[in-house]
């Protein structure tokens, strides 16, 4: 379809750029910062006591760590850093030597240096939006958090209004959202903004409760329109007792009769939806002609409120899908003459064929598929068309494959991806395993790749706070594996035995059953042997935890700006950037990968 956006010589539509060489360049001095840390990142804390990680790897006390870090130690970035480069300021921060960390301060402070709030890579959601609108005003409508938990509901909402704006400024009318999961976004860009949209899932699990949950939408819908007309006919009734008799007993005479009329509508759904959506009703007070001022009024007010419930009926109905609404027809109305009521019933009927013209677009197609690299989204979706693809929290490999779908494809005009649990990527080089046959989910960009860079699993779970007595428990627990049964490695895990335990021998025995050794001959006293010869030292454990949280972030920025210079690299795009969508306190995984397909106006 024809592009909606204007030429590019309207300054208002200028998108905001993050050049190549600038995402480039950062990304190169986050990487040198990181090589130097990746011992400490790539550690794993199970093994802290059985390899002796503090001693190997850190030289400063825990205590004083511990103070360093709890104390704020990166607000002196609030100074500024001078004129010396990156790796002059941070050298310190490692000896040379030995590798170990020597400087704890200089390590804050550089991690919060190369975190996403000081690189300057970002685009600011507002300035996106505006370049991306141009003269147009956003649009209000059903507010999410009646509907979901405030975390899903901010993040609906945002991302929802970001795609809308995308979709818009690009033209297109058909939506791909990869990971759909339960439906939440893919409903709300259908249902709210009028967007023809396909939820793919792999989980065929999540497909049918996406079904289930648009379906239980739809049937909102009569007790809805019940509900909203009783609360205006009150509303009609409190309002006409400061005027005349007359015009009372005439409202109250009108309102009996229409309460009558609606009887078997509101007993035909017993679906209470208070909590659900807001509160409104629709005019059905008719008015005859009268010289008396107070009933004048009386219209006048009726009038009025008749044009802004014909404007929340057309919100409504644009926020459901057309075959959800069944609204009342003429036929129900036993008035001899064209009255109030009438009208009002003749704008529901034309409300509603003005949906129905809409209804190719306004759909919502739940679906079940595993989406790689090579998916081909034709063989899915048979009336594929120019579209954008989304993705709301997919996990691992599915978000950088979105991407290289969505680069390959030339039907994709644009893509919105937010990306987690980095924990689950594949990486190319972290078994030391090259295979070019296969696609890996790190890295993506062609500088890293020449660099063979590898994070690591357990660096790319630093970001996974647990408490510190349950890693404790853990690494223990690795020192009676080891020195009492002799096993160094094992394909089973613990899992969550922690959470499951009464006591410290409690969760031994527990967990040597789940790893399948045998336990019988464990007095209860050896095991608390080991605990009470490492309990004064769990405090390293919690200090060592506390340096690879602080690391998290610069392992999101370089994952992140991996898929950004990827994008920069191909040639069909037109722009990408990052843009911080959500509120970190409400959805820590926050940033969203943008890019739009070069058009005629490019």
């Amino acid at each position: 379809p024809a592009a909606a956006a204007p030429p590019p010589d309207s300054p208002s539509w200028t998108l905001p750029k993050t050049p190549r060489t600038a995402a480039a360049e950062t990304l190169r001095r986050v990487a040198r910062f990181l090589a130097h840390a990746l011992p400490l990142c790539r550690a794993h804390t199970v093994e802290f006591y059985t390899r002796g990680l503090w001693e190997r790897l850190v030289a400063p006390h825990p205590a004083a760590v511990l103070e360093t870090l709890r104390g704020g130690g990166p607000r002196a970035l609030r100074r500024p850093l001078g004129e010396a480069s990156d790796d002059d300021t941070f050298s310190s921060v490692f000896c040379e030597n030995s590798k170990k960390l020597i400087n704890v301060h200089l390590f804050a402070l550089a991690a919060k240096y190369y975190s996403f709030s000081n690189v300057g890579v970002c685009t600011p959601l507002e300035d996106l939006l505006e370049a991306l609108r141009g003269d147009n005003q956003g649009t209000t409508g059903i507010k999410t958090d009646e509907f979901m938990n405030n975390k899903k509901s901010h993040e609906v909402q945002m991302m929802s209004e970001l795609v809308d704006n995308i979709a818009n400024y690009c033209g297109i009318k058909q939506v791909i959202d990869i990971g759909s999961g339960k439906g939440y976004l893919s409903s709300f860009l259908s249902m709210q903004y009028n967007l023809k949209v396909y939820g793919i899932d792999s989980s065929n699990t999540n497909t049918n409760g996406a079904h289930e949950r648009n379906r239980k939408l739809k049937k909102h819908w009569r007790a809805y329109q019940s509900r909203g007309r009783a609360n205006l006919k009150r509303q009609r009734l409190e309002k006409a007792n400061d005027g005349p008799v007359e015009s009372e007993i005439k409202c109250k005479a009108i309102s009996e009769k229409l309460l009558n009329n609606d009887s078997s509508l509101q007993s035909q759904d017993q679906v209470t939806i208070q909590d659900l959506v807001p509160s409104c009703g629709f005019t059905e007070i008719a008015t005859s002609e009268t010289n008396n001022q107070a009933e004048v009024d009386l219209v006048a007010q009726t009038q009025s409120d008749e044009s802004k419930l014909s404007e929340e009926v057309l919100a409504i109905l644009n926020v459901l899908p057309a075959d959800a609404v069944d609204v009342f027809s003429s036929s129900q109305c036993n008035c001899g003459e064209l009255c109030e009521e009438e009208k009002v019933q003749r704008k529901m009927a034309s409300l509603k064929a003005k949906a129905s013209k809409s209804s190719e677009s306004n759909l919502y197609f739940p679906l079940t598929s595993c989406i790689t690299a090579e998916t081909e989204l034709s063989d899915i979706i048979t009336d594929l068309e120019d579209c954008m693809m989304v993705g709301l929290h997919t996990c691992g490999d599915l978000a950088a494959n979105t991407l290289r779908i969505f680069t390959a494809k030339p039907e994709i005009k644009a893509v919105c991806s937010v990306g987690c649990c980095y924990h689950l990527l594949s990486e190319q080089f972290e078994n030391q395993e090259e295979c070019p046959e296969e696609v890996w989910g790190f890295p993506m960009c062609q500088y890293l790749k020449d660099m063979g860079w590898c994070c690591g699993r357990n660096a790319r779970m630093s970001a996974c706070l647990l408490p510190t007595e349950s890693l404790f428990y853990r690494a223990v627990l690795q020192v009676i594996i080891e020195e009492i049964y002799g096993v160094t490695k094992s394909d089973r895990h613990v899992g969550k035995t922690f959470s499951k335990s009464s006591s410290f021998i409690d969760y031994v025995r527990k967990s040597l059953k789940k790893l399948e050794l045998d336990d019988s001959e464990l007095p209860d006293s050896c095991i608390m042997d080991y605990y009470e010869k490492y309990k004064h030292r769990m405090n390293e454990l919690e200090a060592f935890n506390m340096l690879k949280v602080v690391l998290a972030p610069c392992i999101e920025v370089l994952i992140l700006l991996d898929r950004l210079c990827y994008l920069k690299e191909q040639d069909n795009i037109a722009w990408s950037g990052l843009v911080k969508l959500f509120d970190p306190v409400k959805s820590p995984r926050c940033y969203a990968v943008i890019a739009l397909k070069k058009h005629l106006w490019f």
